[in-house]
């Protein structure tokens, strides 16, 4: 049988993708488009060794996703003769309507199209990777797995928000979170790191990039996490608010003349670091910090002033925290943020040492302290690893007796 994923993970304004062996860990061969939709746009492809990059306007996630198919029969390995068992999309928003993987037909992809206004930044685009992908690709099996599908059975004390009960039952509002799939993969991850079963200990995981979501992982299962009915809510974000007083929103109707419409267009793209600073890529933030702009430094006293309610909040929803772990690619990297998150919390057991948390490394370790209380970590987190895991296990191990794969295994209606 074919061992290989194709895993496509189709974001706000990128496109990463890798050919995976699931089994094995291999990656075959792996690439991102970054800055779809923007003047110019840069796309890599690695492949034996060997990374080409080229830059060229990509107006849309179908474009970009044609570019990537392109690549791969220009410069390897031709998808055809790859031995791939299935594509795995990544797809946020799953709402209260998938419980886990799913392999994609008509009836999903409208779901998922319904499900677009929950997560206007995302579905849309990874819609786009499925549509493209199914019509390239007609003769392998396509899976969605979603980010908030780790999260379908938070406690309901996390999940439902006190508004009217009908109204919330018609119009199906709920905590879904969203980076489900990095959560699962980190707070898994840090187990093994441990040398622990992930069912023995309360974890707090930070996933932190342009999007960024904090949950908390009590025996292996979350209790609650950040990102609620959109991928809105919670930290503060690149380009999004995070938590935010809903009444800004009828304050800027009534009284700035604004549009539902333009107002979820500054929530979602015009705020977090990008509102406050003019960057949402903390690189530039820190760069400013340097040269003392004093936006830029209230702008991270407020990221992390978020964070620290998080994991406060998180410490005591678990009725205490015995690992924190950083991901992600501004979690992964930031030492300086790291540093400034974890400042303060001792009074929690959670400390840092300076040497290990300013070492570079790619790979899983601890940053805490010998003998800390908590242990800190940074584990990268590995997506596209843990799609092609759910893929293949979808498409090997789920079928009938009569061989034919679960099309609606984990749709809930």
């Amino acid at each position: 049988m074919s061992q290989r994923i194709l895993v496509l993970n189709s974001g706000s304004s990128s496109l990463k993708y890798q050919l995976v062996d699931p089994l094995s860990g291999e990656r075959v061969a792996a690439g991102f488009v970054e800055r779809i939709g923007e003047e110019m746009s840069l796309v890599q492809h690695s492949y034996k060794g060997t990374t080409t990059e080229r830059r060229e306007p990509l107006a849309t996630h179908r474009t970009a996703l044609r570019t990537v198919l392109a690549i791969f029969d220009e410069l390897g390995p031709r998808l055809a003769d790859a031995d791939i068992a299935a594509v795995g999309h990544r797809v946020v928003m799953g709402g209260k309507y998938f419980a886990g993987a799913v392999l994609i037909d008509d009836r999903v992809i409208a779901t998922i199209e319904q499900l677009s206004a929950l997560a206007p930044l995302h579905n849309p685009a990874n819609l786009a990777g499925i549509s493209v992908a199914m019509e390239m690709l007609p003769d392998i099996a396509h899976v969605a797995v979603f980010d908030t599908a780790f999260f379908h059975d938070l406690p309901d004390a996390a999940a439902v928000y006190a508004i009217d009960r009908q109204v919330a039952a018609r119009y199906s509002v709920r905590r879904y979170g969203a980076h489900g799939t990095s959560h699962r993969y980190v707070s898994r991850k840090a187990a093994e790191v441990l040398g622990r079963a992930v069912t023995e200990f309360k974890q707090v995981v930070l996933h932190l990039g342009n999007g960024a979501s904090v949950s908390a992982v009590l025996h292996g299962a979350p209790v609650d996490t950040s990102m609620g009915l959109t991928p809105l809510e919670g930290l503060v974000m690149g380009t999004r608010s995070g938590d935010i007083d809903p009444a800004v929103v009828v304050h800027l109707s009534r009284n700035a003349g604004m549009s539902i419409d333009e107002i979820e267009d500054l929530l979602n793209r015009r705020s977090g670091m990008k509102g406050l600073t003019g960057h949402n890529d903390m690189r530039e933030v820190h760069r400013l910090i340097d040269i003392g702009d004093v936006d830029a430094r209230l702008a991270l006293d407020i990221y992390v002033h978020r964070l620290k309610k998080y994991i406060g909040a998180y410490a005591a929803v678990m009725g205490g925290i015995d690992a924190l772990s950083f991901t992600a690619g501004v979690g992964a990297n930031d030492a300086v943020l790291r540093a400034e998150t974890v400042s303060g919390l001792g009074f929690l057991g959670i400390e840092i040492d300076a040497v290990r948390n300013a070492a570079s490394s790619d790979a899983p370790r601890l940053v805490s302290p010998d003998g800390a209380r908590v242990a800190v970590m940074v584990i990268p987190t590995d997506e596209e690893l843990a799609i092609a895991l759910e893929t293949m296990s979808l498409v090997a191990d789920g079928k009938g007796d009569d061989g034919a794969l679960p099309v609606h295994r984990n749709l809930i209606r």
